[in-house]
């Protein structure tokens, strides 16, 4: 029998309950949300591609997207903290079981993954450097990828400490864009949504696809996740997050799409499909607004950047081919410049094409791997394991256990009543 069949193979234990809350369920659906809603999510790049280039499908199609992620991350949270394992290689272990090494399907989408959004961020960078300051585009790869070795190295934690500050500050932004673009253009958009109109020639199953694909992409949040979904402890507060994370997630992706609808005509008749909310930003005759999102923009892709090649430095640097380099710091050198070195290289290809191909083919793969098997046999396992295991319904685990205690034997009765 593998290891993977539950916690007490692995060694895990039950989690001791306490109390969860309100600010420690909203806070783990805050990860989620900032992990969705960050410079890529700003520029509004991944939004036109799903959504609003296929016409007034486009939020309902968001909110679906946003739907199959958040049960997908239900169910994984559900299944880590249930079971008591200790990282996303068991939970896909538990996940694929007897067909356990399927998890390495994970590994190699997990990290292809990686490579495309440093690529993404990367490429963002280097596309607004070029709107804004004329800087050629290759030169703006080297000096991002340059920028991004070396803090990796040298400044991870501080950036890391201050990415919080940032991701608000976009959102901040992109609540006032979102806001101003959407009522700029509310007869467009009145008029798009009283047609239903779409794109022309638009295969109807496309928008529901798409919503597959982008929750597809978007699972790669799954180890952080299930890392900071620990302190939940059972399946109330986990639904209560995810809930939350729902509701958060899908009205800032509806809002964008919504905005883009109006403006899509506009941005692409202008040739600026790669950052369609600059150029609506940019059209909205607030300069203050402007400069903020530019700058605020800019440092997200940083910190985005600088924050995911740490974590696959950190996933690399203790690897067997790397032992033989003795200190830490250029160990971290080098594999952070291999990595650099990829995602520069992606980048080359520009953002447009790494969101359509890139992401989308790893959006495919998510169906395969994440998506469909976590919200079926993911569903039916942790169903399972609750029915045996109910104190992680939500109850205590005292309440858990007066309610599956053996009712009393009745006391043996006369056959005959006394006179």
């Amino acid at each position: 029998m593998s290891n993977s069949t539950n916690s007490t193979a692995r060694g895990g234990s039950m989690p001791a309950f306490a109390r969860v809350g309100f600010m420690g369920v909203f806070a783990v659906a805050s990860v989620l949300f900032s992990s969705h809603a960050g410079g890529g999510f700003a520029t509004g790049n991944q939004a036109t591609q799903y959504y609003a280039r296929f016409g007034w499908t486009a939020p309902f199609a968001a909110i679906l997207a946003m739907a199959l992620l958040s049960l997908t991350i239900r169910e994984a949270i559900l299944m880590t903290s249930s079971r008591g394992l200790k990282n996303h290689k068991e939970l896909f272990e538990a996940l694929y079981h007897p067909f356990d090494k399927l998890e390495l399907l994970f590994e190699v989408y997990f990290n292809i993954m990686v490579i495309c959004a440093v690529g993404a961020v990367i490429a963002g960078s280097a596309s607004l450097m070029q709107k804004i300051g004329g800087v050629p585009y290759i030169a703006a790869v080297l000096m991002v990828g340059v920028v991004l070795m070396g803090m990796t190295i040298f400044g991870a934690k501080l950036v890391s400490s201050a990415s919080t500050i940032m991701s608000v500050a976009i959102l901040i932004c992109c609540g006032i864009i979102f806001t101003m673009g959407i009522g700029a253009k509310l007869p467009e958009i009145s008029t798009i949504f009283s047609n239903f109109t779409s794109a022309e020639g638009m295969n109807p199953v496309q928008p529901i696809l798409n919503a597959f694909i982008y929750a597809g992409f978007q699972s790669v949040v799954i180890p952080t996740m299930i890392a900071c979904g620990r302190p939940l402890q059972n399946k109330k507060n986990i639904s209560r997050a995810m809930t939350i994370a729902f509701v958060m997630n899908a009205i800032a992706l509806a809002l964008s799409c919504i905005m883009l609808l109006g403006w899509y005509a506009d941005f692409t008749a202008a040739g600026e499909t790669t950052l369609p909310s600059w150029y609506i930003c940019s059209q909205l005759g607030i300069p203050g607004l402007y400069w903020v999102y530019n700058v605020t923009l800019l440092l997200c892709f940083i910190s985005t950047g600088v924050t995911t090649v740490y974590g696959f430095v950190s996933r690399f640097e203790g690897s067997k081919i790397f032992s033989r380099i003795q200190k830490p710091t250029l160990r971290r050198a080098v594999v952070s410049c291999l990595s650099m070195v990829m995602s520069m290289g992606v980048s080359m290809v520009g953002l447009d094409k790494i969101i359509k191909y890139g992401y989308g083919y790893c959006g495919y793969l998510g169906i395969a791997i994440i998506i469909v098997p976590f919200l079926t046999v993911g569903v039916y396992k942790n169903r399972k394991y609750l029915k045996e295991h109910p104190e992680y319904v939500g109850q205590s685990a005292k309440e858990a256990k007066q309610q599956i205690a053996p009712a009393p034997a009745p006391t043996a009765q006369p056959a005959f009543a006394e006179d």
